[in-house]
């Protein structure tokens, strides 16, 4: 029998990833779900070659996207008792839930005899959330820094945790004694810092990126028997205190999110669902909502503000492809039938379709149903959540190198009324430490609006990363009745428009105007060595 060609298998793949994904983008979804779409639609017609070679770009995009985490990572975050006692509370509490869910279809025709010990493993597997898609979610939004998106990948970390211990008395593996040697790795820090400053800013700094991800972090964690995405993840922690590390994490960024496209695809070749299947998932997808609701219940208990718990416990309401772990492992030890592994696929899938809609629409949930919301918070506040007092008539948000510069400039001109805002704690404490005003806040947060009371502010500078919170602030200042100026930074000229229309007085196009500045700094510096003309 002759074989199909691989450019052939190749072209197939790509093609219906990037019409499936094109046409979610159109109509307003992430490509994501497109590419979900794609893996299923390929199953279905019978194009499962290349599966393997596929699904192991999909392992190297999730050890990418943990490695970039670890970078970003405060391992002191995980001590906070919101974390791990909040993840301890939510998977049991699921756990219990889904459970009983699914043993109680066992008395319909949906599902034949089930077994507990077979309900309280798949409940298990339902409990947890996905990082891929979290992690995905917050960083699109330029979140990832902010109370809310650290806790939420802190609760992610605790459950990759959790998945080691599963996966280690699953398997029936007891580590090798060599583990014992991991915590060797810290007394290499000096050695990869001294690699990572000695690398260029090209192919070099990559190479080192998935050395550090790949041997240091997920063969060396293999080799001795666990979990080799655990070892990305401490990998990446490592490194994560070096200045070059963000730079490193934007350099894999491009990687990362190629090979996650194969993890997508990878999905849809689980299985074909048949109509129980699809009913029974079906039925899954109403306790989204339940998901998000317990964390966002949760992190109230815990103090902290309705929106910071809502901003929590949406990106987390999905399902997680460790449920297909979870399947997979259960099916090799004949704990499970196949089926299990097919459903869990399709739960996953749906979670993804029905997740994005939701996440995309937080903004708009919180602010219409925020009083309704604010019920739920404690009369005390969290630390990290609490309200601020600014004394400025000019205020900058998005403090990275833009947002930074743009407020050396300010103060020039109007010395003491400026002040800098930025979602990320450790941007702030550095910055306040170099002697500026800077305060931790989001622009996106219409609670920050009426915190601060924005009719004494005159001027509002957006220089955040991500265009959707440059545009979810500008609602934002609007609803609170802003009648000051507000200018933005765009990178490409759709944006800028975009910015524009919402009601943006005047937005810097970044790429666009790179030329005119560098003239503009050109000149001053050859006014200052007196040279005036030739």
């Amino acid at each position: 029998m002759e074989t199909t060609p691989l450019w052939l298998i190749d072209a197939a793949w790509l093609s219906f990833a990037f019409v499936c994904g094109f046409i979610a983008r159109l109509i307003k979804l992430p490509p994501l779900i497109g590419f979900l779409a794609a893996g299923f639609i390929l199953n279905g017609l019978g194009i499962r070659q290349g599966g393997e070679a596929l699904q192991e770009l999909a392992d190297l995009g999730v050890t990418l996207l943990l490695f970039t985490i670890g970078l970003k990572l405060d391992i002191k975050s995980l001590l906070r008792k919101e974390i791990w006692l909040g993840t301890t509370i939510h998977m049991l509490v699921s756990m219990v839930v889904f459970s009983t869910f699914i043993y109680l279809l066992s008395y319909t025709s949906m599902l034949a005899a089930v077994e507990p010990s077979t309900a309280v493993l798949f409940g298990f597997a339902l409990s947890f959330s996905s990082t891929v898609y979290a992690v995905k979610t917050l960083e699109e939004r330029g979140e990832a820094g902010s109370l809310h998106g650290v806790t939420a990948i802190g609760i992610l970390v605790m459950q990759d945790i959790i998945a080691v211990i599963f996966l280690t008395v699953s398997t029936g593996k007891i580590p090798s004694a060599w583990a014992l040697c991991l915590p060797l790795l810290y007394f290499l820090r000096p050695l990869f810092f001294t690699l990572l400053e000695r690398t260029d800013h090209g192919e070099l700094l990559t190479l080192f990126g998935l050395f550090m991800a790949m041997v240091v972090g997920s063969f060396s964690f293999e080799i001795v028997g666990l979990k080799p995405d655990l070892g990305a993840l401490i990998a990446g922690i490592l490194i994560g205190s070096h200045p070059k590390a963000k730079e490193l994490s934007h350099t894999l960024m491009g990687f990362k999110n190629l090979f996650l496209v194969a993890f997508f695809l990878s999905i849809g070749l689980s299985g074909l669902p048949d109509m129980k299947i699809i009913i029974i998932s079906l039925l899954l997808g109403l306790f989204i909502p339940f998901k998000g609701g317990l964390f966002f219940l949760l992190m109230s208990r815990f103090d902290f503000r309705a929106r910071t718990a809502l901003f929590t416990g949406f990106p987390l309401a999905n399902y997680s492809e460790f449920g297909l772990i979870v399947a997979a492992v259960g099916v090799k030890n004949g704990w499970l039938e196949p089926q299990w592994l097919v459903l869990a696929a399709l739960a996953l899938t749906l979670s993804f379709v029905v997740g994005a809609p939701l996440n995309g629409s937080v903004y708009t949930f919180y602010a219409r149903y925020k009083d309704f919301l604010r019920r739920f918070e404690t009369a005390r506040r969290h630390p990290a959540d609490t309200p601020l007092e600014i004394n400025a008539d000019i205020l900058i948000f998005g403090m990275g190198r833009i947002g930074s510069g743009a407020y050396v400039e300010a103060c020039k001109t109007f010395p003491g009324k400026v002040a800098g805002v930025d979602n990320n704690r450790e941007t702030v404490d550095r910055l306040c430490k170099d002697g500026m005003k800077v305060y931790l806040g989001d622009a996106t947060d219409i609670d920050f609006w009426e915190k601060i009371n924005p009719g004494r502010i005159a001027f509002v500078s957006l220089c955040m990363s991500s265009h959707a919170a440059n545009m979810t602030a500008v609602d934002q200042l609007q609803q609170a009745g802003f009648s000051g100026y507000i200018t933005a930074t765009a990178r490409h000229e759709d944006d800028a428009l975009e910015l524009e229309k919402a009601g943006a007085h005047i937005v810097y196009q970044i790429f666009a105007n790179v030329g005119e500045a560098y003239g503009q700094y050109v000149r001053q510096q050859l006014a200052a060595l007196g040279v005036h003309s030739m």
